[in-house]
C-alpha cells in the first residue's frame, strides 16, 4: 500500500508538470508593403534600374562585391580585434549562461552542510532537571538535504524558454553590433579614399596653378599683362594650396577611424594613399517581407517579444500553489566512532504545500507589469520594421537621384574643362582678361571636386544599402539553443 500512495503521488506530479498557464505565443504581424516604392520609380526613369537576380547578391562577407583587397583585408579584422564587438560578444555569452542558470531549477538541489561541535548544558538555567546535568558533549553532523520544485504551472520551463529567447535576442544584437561596424569601417575607408582623391586632384591643381602663375609672370615682364594679372593668379595658386592642405586633416581623421575600429593604435596604423576609382555595384533588395528574416535587430525585437510572452506565463503561475519535494538524510552521532555508524542514521522526507492568500494586489501588478511589457515589445518590433524599411527606400532613392546626378555631374564638368581650355587660350592671344581664366579655374575645380564628392556618397549609400538589407545575415544563424 505504501509503495502504491508513492507511485500514485508521482504519477500525479508528472501529469501536472506538463501543465503550462498563460499565452500560447504567436508572433504578431508588421507593418509591409507588397514592393519598395523606389522600384517603381527606377524602373520608370533612366539612368537606374533595380539589379536582377544574376547581379550582385548578398552575402555573409558582404564588403567583397566593392572588389578592393585593402577593404577586405581591414574587414576581417572587425571580428578579432574590435573591443565593442568583444563587448557585446561578452554579453551574448552572459545570456546564453543564463540559459543554465534557469534550466538548474528544473532538478533538485541537493546539499550537504556536515558540522562538528560540542555542547554543555547549564545547571543553572530555568527549570533545568539536575538529574540531567552532564560535563558536555559532542554533536557529529552530516546532513544531506534534497529540495525539488514541482513545475505544475510551468513557471520554470517558462523561465527557460525566457532565457532562451532573451539568449537569441542577444545573439542577433551581436550581429547587428557587427554589421554596424563593419559598415562604420566601410563607410570610414570610402571617406578616406574621399580624400585620396581629392589630394590628387588638388595636387594637380596646385601644379597647373603654379604653372599659369608662371605664365601670368612672364607676360607681365614682357609688359603683355597688368600686376594684377599676377597677384589674381598668385592668390588662385595660395587658395588651392588652402584647399589640398586642409583635406589633410580629414583623411588623418578618417585614417585614425580606421585603426581604431581595428583594434589598432593610430599612431601604428597607416594606409597608403589610392585615389577612388571604382564605381558602386548593384545590388538586389529584393521584397520588403524579406527584411523580417534578413535584419538582425528585427530578429532580436521578435525575440525579445517571445520572451515577454512568457513573462506573462510566469507572472500568471504565482496565482497557483507550490508544490515541491524536500528530504533531508544523514548520519548524528556523539563523537567520531558512533557518527558514522548505521543506527546513527536519520532522515525525512514529504512534500511541501504553499499558496499565497493575500498579498494586497502584488500578483495582479506583476501581471499587468508583464502585459504592458508585452505590449511595448510588440510596438517595438513595428517601430524596428518600419524604420527598415525607411533605411531601405531611403537608400535606394539615393542610389536611384546620386546616379541621374553623376551623369549630369559629369556633363558639367567637361564643360566646365572645355571652357577653361577656350579662356586659357583666349587670355593667351591677348582676347581676354585674366579675371575669366580665374572663373574659369574655380568653375572647373569645383565641378571636378563635385565629381568626386558624389561619387563618394553613391559608395556610401550603397554600404548603407546593404546594412539596412542586413549584410546577407539570416533568421537561420541564431543558434539552436
Amino acid at each position: 500500500m505504501k509503495h502504491l500512495s508513492t507511485a500514485m503521488l508521482a504519477l500525479v506530479c508528472i501529469l501536472f508538470s506538463g501543465c503550462m498557464v498563460g499565452p500560447r505565443y504567436v508572433k504578431p504581424s508588421a507593418p509591409l508593403a507588397p514592393a519598395y516604392k523606389e522600384e517603381a520609380l527606377s524602373v520608370a526613369e533612366d539612368g537606374w534600374k533595380v539589379a536582377q537576380p544574376a547581379d550582385t547578391a548578398l552575402r555573409g562577407e558582404w564588403w567583397e562585391v566593392f572588389n578592393d583587397p585593402q577593404l577586405n583585408a581591414l574587414e576581417e579584422q572587425i571580428a578579432t580585434s574590435n573591443q565593442s564587438l568583444k563587448i557585446a560578444e561578452s554579453h551574448s555569452r552572459e545570456a546564453r549562461a543564463m540559459i543554465g542558470y534557469n534550466r538548474a531549477a528544473e532538478a533538485p538541489t541537493i546539499s550537504v552542510g556536515p558540522s562538528i561541535g560540542s555542547l554543555r548544558d547549564s545547571q543553572n538555567q530555568p527549570y533545568f532537571n539536575q538529574s540531567a546535568a552532564n560535563n558536555g558533549g559532542g554533536n557529529f553532523l552530516l546532513p544531506v538535504d534534497l529540495s525539488y520544485e514541482i513545475d505544475l504551472w510551468g513557471r520554470i520551463r517558462r523561465s527557460v524558454n525566457a532565457a532562451r529567447e532573451n539568449a537569441q535576442s542577444s545573439a542577433a544584437d551581436l550581429a547587428t553590433a557587427q554589421l554596424s561596424l563593419q559598415a562604420e569601417l566601410a563607410i570610414d575607408y570610402f571617406e578616406l579614399r574621399d580624400a585620396d582623391s581629392q589630394q590628387a586632384l588638388l595636387s594637380d591643381t596646385v601644379q597647373a596653378y603654379q604653372q599659369a602663375l608662371q605664365l601670368t609672370q612672364n607676360r607681365f615682364e614682357g609688359g603683355a599683362s597688368p600686376k594684377s594679372d599676377v597677384t589674381q593668379a598668385a592668390t588662385q595658386l595660395q587658395q588651392a594650396q588652402v584647399q589640398l592642405t586642409d583635406v589633410g586633416v580629414l583623411r588623418a581623421q578618417y585614417e585614425h577611424a580606421v585603426a581604431t575600429l581595428i583594434g589598432e593604435p593610430p599612431a601604428s596604423f597607416s594606409l597608403p594613399a589610392a585615389p577612388m576609382h571604382a564605381a558602386p555595384p548593384a545590388m538586389v533588395p529584393g521584397l520588403p517581407s524579406e527584411l523580417l528574416e534578413r535584419r538582425p535587430d528585427i530578429a532580436s525585437a521578435e525575440r525579445q517579444m517571445a520572451q515577454a510572452n512568457e513573462q506573462i506565463g510566469i507572472a500568471r503561475a504565482a496565482y497557483f500553489p507550490t508544490l515541491g519535494l524536500g528530504g533531508e538524510a544523514g548520519f548524528e552521532g556523539a563523537s567520531a566512532l558512533n557518527w558514522l555508524t548505521w543506527p546513527s542514521r536519520f532522515w525525512s522526507v514529504g512534500p511541501t504545500f504553499s499558496e499565497t492568500l493575500f498579498d494586497a494586489g502584488r500578483r495582479r501588478a506583476s501581471s499587468q507589469m508583464a502585459l504592458a511589457n508585452y505590449d511595448a515589445t510588440v510596438a517595438n518590433y513595428r517601430q524596428t520594421t518600419l524604420t527598415a524599411l525607411q533605411e531601405v527606400e531611403d537608400n535606394l532613392a539615393a542610389l536611384r537621384i546620386l546616379d541621374a546626378e553623376a551623369q549630369q555631374q559629369h556633363q558639367a564638368t567637361a564643360a566646365a574643362e572645355e571652357s577653361l581650355t577656350l579662356f586659357n587660350n583666349r587670355y593667351q592671344g591677348g582676347v581676354d582678361t585674366y579675371l575669366q581664366v580665374i572663373t574659369s579655374q574655380t568653375t572647373a575645380l569645383q565641378n571636378e571636386r563635385n565629381d568626386i564628392d558624389i561619387q563618394r556618397r553613391r559608395m556610401d549609400a550603397t554600404v548603407l544599402l546593404i546594412k539596412a538589407l542586413g549584410g546577407g545575415w539570416t533568421t537561420v544563424s541564431l543558434p539552436k539553443l
